[in-house]
């Protein structure tokens, strides 16, 4: 009996040891405990994401925007964006008043997510009909309160101040001088020689009239001068950079519009074009990026907000012959872009312009262009 009793102890304790050994005795037991370690270390959830992981959390769809950009700017920003996020994109481009009159008329069913590009203004008016859907974006810390809503409803992604085109020949055959102030547009030898655009489609026609307010001292002098104006104005054009190509081609004597776009037809060749700015005073604008209310892509939206006013997309202008000056203190400024502390600027306020808009659309309509 007491042999069973101390063979069966034996045994015991030899399976003891044995499973001892297998579970964490030896040299190569040791490595696999320790290979078992590593792997719940690198599976922890504080590992940041890879790229390749970051890209997957992105939703599925494709965004379209509506540009108020040059074409081969906007073409240019969709092709980047997407190869930049991996997000499929369309653009459909127009002048910024044609995006508001689209965007209202599809309220109910928006056909578009973002809206990129043309006078804030613009985008305050939009505002106030429930049309665009607030979101900050923690890239737009960087960019000054003042070129930007601060209920994230709109930010600025460049400013844009007016400016004039005179044709070279044209004055020389008049004998005249490239007009330096508002009032040098009255000269009877600018009548019927002068274009802008259509302020009820042109965000860069809003703009002068609303500066043209200013500058001549308030509302009634400031249409008394419109009205004036008027018989001087040889074509109202649909695009506001639309005339700065006219008076390059010797169609007409003098354009209003944007500097940058001056500036970008004299570097395309129209070597043709004078660009003064008034010294009375020039409004400017402040370009800017909004979500479209009720986006049926709003989480994607968000990431064309944050790409947009980034340093990649707002250097990309300059790369295919945009000048305007850039909200985003780290992007470099394009070399050619007017240098804003040298002009008289008026006190442009983008959120009084939008929220006067269609009040003085309708004053202009009925006064002006009757």
């Amino acid at each position: 009996m007491k042999a069973r009793t101390s063979l069966l102890i034996a045994l015991v304790l030899l399976l003891a040891i044995t499973s001892a050994c297998s579970a964490g005795g030896g040299k190569n037991a040791g490595k696999a405990s320790g290979e078992k370690k590593e792997e719940t270390r690198t599976a922890s959830p504080e590992k940041a994401a890879s790229p390749a992981e970051e890209k997957n959390k992105i939703p599925e769809g494709k965004l379209t925007v509506y540009i108020g950009f040059q074409e081969d700017h906007a073409v240019a920003a969709i092709k980047k964006f997407t190869e930049e996020t991996g997000i499929p994109a369309e653009m459909i481009r127009m002048s910024a008043g044609e995006i508001l009159a689209k965007v209202r008329a599809e309220k109910d069913n928006p056909q578009a997510d973002v809206w990129y590009g043309g006078p804030a203004d613009t985008f305050v008016a939009a505002m106030g009909e429930n049309l665009l859907a607030p979101y900050k974006s923690p890239v737009a810390d960087v960019i000054d309160p003042k070129f930007k809503d601060p209920d994230g409803y709109w930010t600025g992604v460049y400013v844009g101040a007016i400016g004039f085109a005179s044709n070279k020949e044209f004055l020389a055959k008049q004998q005249l001088e490239p007009p330096s102030k508002w009032e040098d547009l009255l000269n009877p030898k600018l009548k019927g020689q002068i274009v802008m655009a259509n302020p009820a489609s042109s965000g860069t026609a809003y703009t002068a009239l609303y500066t043209v307010l200013d500058v001549m001292g308030g509302e009634e002098p400031g249409f008394e001068f419109l009205k004036k104006l008027h018989p001087q104005i040889q074509q109202y054009t649909t695009s506001g950079s639309a005339p700065g190509r006219m008076v390059g081609m010797g169609e007409a004597g003098v354009g209003i519009l944007f500097a940058h776009d001056i500036i970008k037809y004299q570097q395309e060749g129209y070597d043709s074009l004078i660009m003064t700015i008034p010294s009375d005073g020039t409004g400017y604008e402040t370009g800017a990026v909004a979500i479209i209310n009720n986006s049926k892509n709003y989480e994607l939206a968000k990431y064309f907000i944050d790409w947009a006013l980034g340093v990649s997309a707002q250097e990309l202008g300059q790369t295919v012959g945009s000048y305007q000056n850039l909200t985003n203190p780290n992007a470099k400024q394009p070399e050619l872009a007017l240098k804003m502390s040298e002009i008289n600027l008026i006190n442009y306020d983008a959120v009084a312009a939008g929220e006067a808009r269609q009040r003085l659309l309708d004053r202009w309509n009925n006064e002006v262009y009757k």
